[in-house]
């Protein structure tokens, strides 16, 4: 594991030797979820059973939230405590809803694979994004909004977001494999909003592997089990 800076992020590398930073094994970037310290998924390197020579990248949000959040960090700033009280009210999601920093946000990810390519050079199209929570929200707003190749896209207790926006850009990611996971009692982004996703992207042609699960917000070992297979079958060969 080492800890350097790709187009300004700092960032966490696991799965590499000294000797083999310029080798063309596939990589794996994954964006952590809002509040959450920059090297929140970096366990995963060693759950995750994925294909031999396997990089994971994993970036820390530009935003400090403060002591609120124990100096955890996010991608763009949000109201999780109105979300929550909205929710108690029993009031609906905006899927519509476009976060104000969410273009910033889509522009620092976008570079960082840029220099994620740069610096440890994965064949084409061997590069899986994606995140967890609003890391996941941006994963997949940067592949709607980008034409880099891509093995996979990974969206773990993501949700709908910036609608309008999305909808003309999934027909450019028709038949990429997309692995969707969520906790059937997740207090923070409904189950529904998310299910409604996973049929608006198969409805679009894009290939959703859907791992539901008994839980909340989280990464279970189901989840986990079933990425890594998700990963050996979209990286190996």
């Amino acid at each position: 594991m080492r800890e350097t800076t790709i187009a300004e992020l700092r960032v966490w590398i696991a799965g590499e030797t000294a000797g083999d930073r310029a080798d063309d094994g596939p990589t794996v970037v994954l964006l952590h979820g809002f509040g959450a310290p920059g090297n929140d998924l970096v366990s995963l390197s060693s759950a995750l059973d994925a294909p031999l020579r396997t990089r994971f990248v994993f970036p820390e949000g530009s935003i400090d939230m403060g002591n609120r959040y124990s100096g955890g960090r996010a991608w763009w700033r949000l109201d999780l405590e109105g979300r929550l009280r909205r929710q108690e009210r029993g009031e609906g999601q905006d899927i519509a809803e476009v976060p104000e920093g969410l273009p910033t946000a889509r522009a620092r990810v976008d570079a960082l694979l840029a220099g994620v390519e740069a610096e440890l050079h994965p064949a084409r199209g061997k590069i899986v994004l994606g995140g967890f929570s609003q890391g996941a929200m941006l994963a997949l707003d940067v592949a709607l909004h980008s034409t880099r190749a891509l093995a996979g896209l990974v969206l773990m207790s993501a949700t709908h977001i910036a609608a309008e926006q999305w909808a003309p850009r999934f027909e450019r990611r028709r038949g990429l494999p997309v692995f969707m996971s969520h906790g059937r009692e997740d207090p923070l982004l409904p189950f529904s909003v998310a299910d409604g996703l996973r049929e608006t992207l198969m409805a679009q042609g894009i290939a959703v592997e859907w791992v539901p699960f008994r839980g909340g917000h989280g990464i279970p070992q189901t989840v986990v089990d079933a990425l890594s297979a998700f990963l050996r079958r979209t990286l190996e060969g």
